[in-house]
């Protein structure tokens, strides 16, 4: 069962919630326990219903509030909770995109993962949001195979819930062939196949790969391919696999490997809390003997902390 860390409130009342949103956001001192109280223990589709009543109430806009009343790492937190999923995947896509540097670990972690329903929504909000096609700036600001590979996962034609065994091992043969000969031609193939089959597909296809090759089909990627290209096949797989394990892989090297990568931890945090944190938390235990409760409370520090434990909702037993 898949489950997220965030639930809906139970007697849940915006106005209140606004109410002592204001006091804390207008006091002298920005009073930060009451924030994370309040919006890490909310489902999104509270805390925009507390965001419009806090509109009423006040006149004023609750993001715009707290990205001049709060700072650093804590600030993208509470403002990250404040949007809609599909908002949040574009808003961290474009910073991705326009920063300084393209974030491709960043445009590999949201467009391998997301189903067809979740790319379309995206890419309406990325619109909205920018007034830019998230396709064309893809197109722009990445190159070569990884870039051909971003646009096909980006136009969402994923096929779904659908399984021809017959073809499986047709597929699985493409796809040997493709780590053999890594032509362009291969490569198209390849990502064809990865972008476009279902997952139940996928599966068959994976088991059908070990049988050909006597290979696992990632170490196979890995050996013939290298660089984002490689980064971006892989992460496919690992979602078709399982995507708690995909997350919590993530998560790990986001934490141990950069000396914690504040953007990453906070992107799968807020965006998988409603949908599998849960899972993530557990694999995460059962893979790397630690616990993501424990991680996050030896890097992390302040309010900062607090916020990112609310979401990750650890028990006492977990430290």
């Amino acid at each position: 069962q898949v489950q997220g860390t965030i639930f809906p409130a139970p007697n849940f009342n915006p106005v209140m919630d606004a109410q002592l949103l204001g006091g804390a956001l207008q006091g002298i001192s920005c009073e930060k326990d009451v924030l994370i109280d309040i919006l890490t223990q909310r489902c999104n589709s509270q805390r925009l219903m507390i965001a419009e009543a806090y509109r009423d109430m006040y006149g004023r806009d609750l993001i715009t509030d707290l990205k001049e009343n709060l700072s650093h790492h804590f600030k993208e937190v509470m403002v990250g909770l404040m949007y809609p999923p599909a908002s949040y995947d574009a808003h961290e896509l474009w910073h991705a995109l326009k920063g300084a540097d393209t974030e491709e670990k960043c445009l590999i972690d949201i467009l391998a993962s997301r189903s067809n329903t979740e790319i379309f929504q995206m890419k309406e909000a990325y619109l909205m949001q920018y007034n830019n096609d998230l396709q064309q700036d893809i197109n722009s600001e990445t190159s070569g195979h990884f870039r051909d590979t971003l646009m096909n996962l980006a136009q969402g034609t994923r096929l779904e819930g659908y399984a021809d065994p017959s073809t499986a091992a047709q597929d699985a043969m493409i796809l040997w062939e493709a780590c053999q000969q890594k032509t362009g031609e291969h490569k198209n193939m390849l990502q064809m196949i990865l972008c476009n089959k279902s997952y139940q597909q996928l599966w068959m296809v994976f088991q059908e790969f070990q049988n050909i090759s006597g290979q696992d089909i990632v170490d196979a990627i890995n050996e013939c391919y290298d660089g984002y290209f490689q980064e971006l096949l892989v992460a496919i797989v690992l979602c078709v696999r399982d995507k708690p394990s995909y997350f919590a892989y993530r998560l790990y090297d986001a934490i141990h490997d950069f000396g914690f990568h504040n953007k990453t931890v906070i992107r799968i945090l807020i965006a998988r809390s409603e949908i599998d944190l849960m899972n993530i938390r557990q694999r995460y235990k059962e893979r790397y003997g630690k616990s993501l409760f424990h991680d996050i409370k030896h890097f992390a520090s302040g309010h900062y902390e607090s916020a990112l434990l609310a979401i990750c909702a650890g028990d006492a037993e977990d430290y």
